[in-house]
């Protein structure tokens, strides 16, 4: 099972391969050639990038808090 860095790491990843795709849709539509099959594609990455957002969610929410209890300064009263 991935580790919590693993997911942020692939979704960042994900994110710059979106970018490059929104990119190639423009040059694609200002050239006149249909975008169909590209934005399918540009669909299912963020698709893809929406689920591991939520599995990083997850994991976030399993992870132990390390200032549960403790007031500004760290004191416990």
């Amino acid at each position: 099972m991935p580790d919590i860095e693993y997911i942020r790491a692939e979704i960042e990843r994900m994110r710059i391969q979106v970018h490059r795709q929104r990119g190639e849709i423009r040059q694609l539509q200002r050239a006149g050639i249909p975008t169909t099959s590209a934005e399918a594609l540009l669909e299912r990455m963020l698709n893809n990038i929406d689920g591991l957002c939520a599995e990083r969610d997850r994991l976030k929410k399993e992870q132990p808090r390390a200032s549960k209890g403790k007031v500004l300064g760290g004191r416990r009263w």
